[in-house]
């Protein structure tokens, strides 16, 4: 980690992406921050599933298999982990997790982040007004029939940042924004402040084109024939800069293509138009510039 970059590599677009990405990136080549992506709404009714049998679960148990290989080098290195793993139990996989550097003979702070649980609040919600609206129907959520399972508000990287603060070496969080998993260690690094919104919106760029895995590396181009090595695509690297300028990189070796095509690709899934809105900061899709 030098003074001015800050290398952060994901491992993992969603639960049950490649297993062995972490380790890939752990020894592929230098990075400071090794994050992953776990969560999507379906993810949120799986581990919901896993929680009625078990009330200990409720986790991406993936992660405790990908540090089992990468938390030792991970340390020794002083490379940060932060992932959102933790899924509706947050708490619970930190606590495995220590179990697991025990055992593995490492010494290592490991912090959890909380606060995205709305279920219990969702009754006093409705009754002070907060309708809850379907984003594409308009429907409120006092129509709806169905039980409600889950409720998680997306969280943004200001928890990951004080832990990181306190001295924690991997940070496991619930539901916070893709994004929030960069913002919060470049903000960290670069001691950026809650009203640094352009770096912040800079940061959410970076972390909606990384929190995908491969999917900014090729794997979401259309143009998929000039991709090469696609069969084992590379995972990718944001090499942060403090004025929230960053390059989108790969180690060498690696499949895949990082071009203004595989980038534009990404920075164009998922968004519902020019304004992305985040609870950090909102960022202006249509003021992005890039070059190869």
């Amino acid at each position: 980690m030098t003074d001015d970059i800050l290398r952060i590599a994901n491992c993992s677009g969603f639960y049950g992406d490649r297993l062995s990405a972490a380790r890939e990136m752990v020894e592929g080549g230098p990075i400071d921050v090794l994050t992953g992506d776990y969560l999507a709404e379906l993810t949120m009714m799986i581990l919901f599933k896993d929680r009625m049998k078990n009330p200990d679960a409720g986790f991406a148990r993936t992660f405790l298999r990908q540090m089992e290989e990468v938390l030792g080098t991970c340390i020794d290195r002083k490379i940060k982990v932060v992932v959102n793993a933790g899924g509706l139990n947050p708490a619970g996989l930190a606590a495995e997790l220590e179990k697991l550097a025990v055992r593995l003979g490492i010494k290592a702070t490991i912090a959890h982040v909380a606060g995205d649980d709305l279920l219990a609040q969702l009754p006093a919600l409705q009754q002070r007004g907060v309708e809850l609206r379907h984003l594409d129907k308009g429907i409120p959520l006092s129509s709806l029939q169905e039980q409600v399972v889950t409720a998680n508000a997306y969280l943004g990287a200001w928890g990951i940042v004080e832990a990181l603060r306190r001295g924690a070496d991997v940070v496991i969080c619930p539901r916070v924004t893709d994004a929030a998993l960069a913002i919060g260690p470049a903000a960290w690094k670069f001691n950026w402040a809650r009203d640094d919104w352009d770096r912040l919106a800079a940061g959410i760029v970076a972390g909606h084109i990384i929190e995908c895995g491969a999917q900014c590396t090729g794997g979401n181009y259309s143009f998929f024939k000039e991709v090469p090595g696609i069969e084992h695509i590379g995972f990718p690297i944001a090499e942060m800069h403090r004025d929230g300028s960053f390059v989108i990189t790969k180690h060498p070796g690696t499949g895949g293509l990082v071009s203004v095509g595989t980038i534009t690709a990404q920075l164009l899934y998922e968004i519902q138009g020019p304004r992305y809105l985040n609870p950090d900061a909102t960022a202006r899709f249509d003021s992005i510039r890039l070059e190869q």
